[in-house]
């Protein structure tokens, strides 16, 4: 994984690429945040931002350590929200003028990729119940 350029090598190792993909996602946001300038408004959003982005990751690794399938659909459930409100916070970031569309599109689009793999694990795992 290049933790510098928050991207995970997509390896066909068996290694957990969601698990690599939200690590890297955390790290963008980070460093996203870093950039953002320090307004009362600003601030709001890098602290919620912040927690959200991070806890995509934090939560998936707490996912896979699941106790049941119903354990495990629930903790998903979490990395979903999180995952989403993430994209919500960017979008505002956006919508503000605090930050260029172009400057967060690709960190969107990663968040919204995984998003769609979360909901897909959810789905999976829902059907094996």
């Amino acid at each position: 994984m290049n933790a510098e350029l928050g991207t995970a090598k997509k390896t066909g190792t068996g290694k957990d690429e969601l698990r690599d993909r939200t690590k890297a996602f955390a790290l963008r946001v980070i460093t996203l945040l870093n950039a953002l300038s320090h307004t009362p408004v600003a601030r709001v959003i890098r602290n919620q931002l912040l927690r959200c982005g991070t806890s995509v990751g934090a939560n998936y690794r707490a996912a896979k350590r699941a106790k049941s399938t119903a354990d495990f659909i629930s903790k998903m459930g979490t990395v979903e929200e999180e995952t989403d409100e993430s994209m919500y916070w960017m979008e505002l970031l956006v919508e503000t003028g605090l930050m260029k569309k172009s400057r967060i599109s690709d960190l969107y689009q990663e968040a919204d990729e995984i998003l769609s793999m979360v909901v897909a694990s959810i789905k999976t795992a829902r059907r094996k119940k």
